[in-house]
C-alpha cells in the first residue's frame, strides 16, 4: 500500500453496494408484512465478502443464477475449505475453483503513462468543454500527482484531478501541456462512444506492456479481493489475458470504449482473467464525455 491515498466516493454507493449483497430484506409492504426473501446467490456472496479472503473474485453465471467463487494461487487449502464452507450453506447457489496466477492490479500501462514511482497505462482520452482529460485505473492514480510520457520525466503530461479506489478503480487526469497530442483514439480505432458489456460481447484491450489482446465478456458485476482492504464491486469480467504496466487500459468493442483495466490474474504466455471498472460511471461522475 501507498503512504498517502486520495479517495473521492459518490454518495450513496456503500448503501447501493449493500443492497446488491443483501437484497431488499427489509422491504415491507406493511405493519406484519414478511421481509422479501434475499436470493441464494446474493447471501452466498455476502457470505464470501464477510470471510475478506485476499485474491479472490466473485459474480453471478446469468446463465445458471449461481455465484461463481475464484481463487488465485495465493488462497491457502486452509481458506479454500473456509470459502467451500461458506457458501455450502446454500445449497447449489453457489460453486468455488481455483484459477491460475496471482489476482493483482497491473501496475507497473493503450500508451505508456509515467509517475515517479510507477508506469500504468493511458485508457481513453475524454473532455468536460474545451478542458481535456484521460481516464485511467484509480489504482494509479492513487497517491500520484504528475505524469510524463516517459521514465525519463522530461516531458509532463498532466495532473490527477479525481481518484476512486478502492470500491471503484478509476482515475482522472488533466492534459496540462499543450505540447502532448490527445486524439480521440485507442491505437489506430477512432473512437465514438461507448457502450454496456454484456456476458459473451466479443471485446478488445490494450496496454503499454502486451498491446492489444481480444476475448469475450465471461461476467458483469464481478467483486474482486486483491487484499490489503482493497476490494473492488461492480466490474467486468473477461478471458483477456494481461500484465503488469497494463493497468487502466482500454476495454472496447468496435468503435465504443466498454472500460477500464483494473487487474486479473495469469499473464499473456498462459493466459489469464482479467477485470474491468465500467467507463460509463467515471464519465456520469465528472460530467466528460469521449470524442
Amino acid at each position: 500500500m501507498r503512504a498517502r491515498r486520495t479517495t473521492i466516493r459518490r454518495s450513496g454507493l456503500i448503501a447501493s453496494v449493500l443492497s446488491l449483497l443483501v437484497g431488499a430484506a427489509l422491504a415491507a409492504s406493511g405493519p406484519g408484512a414478511a421481509a422479501a426473501p434475499v436470493a441464494p446467490s446474493a447471501a452466498a456472496a455476502s457470505a464470501v465478502e464477510s470471510l475478506g479472503i485476499a485474491g479472490t473474485s466473485w459474480s453471478v453465471d446469468e446463465r445458471t443464477g449461481r455465484l461463481r467463487v475464484l481463487a488465485d494461487s495465493t488462497v491457502t487449502d486452509t481458506a479454500l475449505t473456509r470459502l467451500r464452507a461458506a457458501t455450502s450453506r446454500f445449497t447449489n447457489a453457489a460453486s468455488v475453483e481455483r484459477t491460475d496466477g496471482r489476482l493483482r492490479t497491473l501496475l507497473s500501462g493503450g500508451d505508456a503513462i509515467y509517475t515517479s514511482a510507477w508506469r500504468c497505462s493511458a485508457g481513453v482520452n475524454v473532455q468536460s468543454g474545451s478542458t481535456y482529460y484521460f481516464v485511467t485505473a484509480g489504482h494509479c492514480t492513487d497517491g500520484a500527482t504528475t505524469w510524463y510520457t516517459s521514465s525519463a520525466m522530461t516531458t509532463v503530461i498532466g495532473a490527477t484531478t479525481a481518484t476512486s479506489f478502492p470500491s471503484d478503480d478509476f482515475g482522472v487526469v488533466r492534459y496540462t501541456n499543450s505540447a502532448v497530442p490527445h486524439p480521440g483514439t485507442i491505437g489506430s480505432v477512432d473512437i465514438t462512444g461507448t457502450a454496456t458489456a454484456y456476458v459473451g460481447q466479443s471485446v478488445c484491450r490494450r496496454g503499454a506492456t502486451t498491446g492489444v489482446h481480444c476475448g469475450r465478456v465471461t461476467a458483469v458485476n464481478a467483486t474482486v479481493n486483491y487484499g490489503s482492504g482493497d476490494i473492488v464491486y461492480g466490474l467486468i469480467q473477461t478471458n483477456i489475458c494481461a500484465e503488469p504496466g497494463d493497468s487502466g487500459g482500454p476495454l472496447y468493442a468496435g468503435d465504443k470504449v466498454i472500460g477500464i483495466l483494473s487487474g486479473g490474474s495469469g499473464n499473456c504466455t498462459v493466459g489469464g482473467t482479467t477485470y474491468y471498472q465500467p467507463i460509463q460511471e467515471v464519465l456520469s461522475a465528472y460530467g466528460l464525455t469521449v470524442y
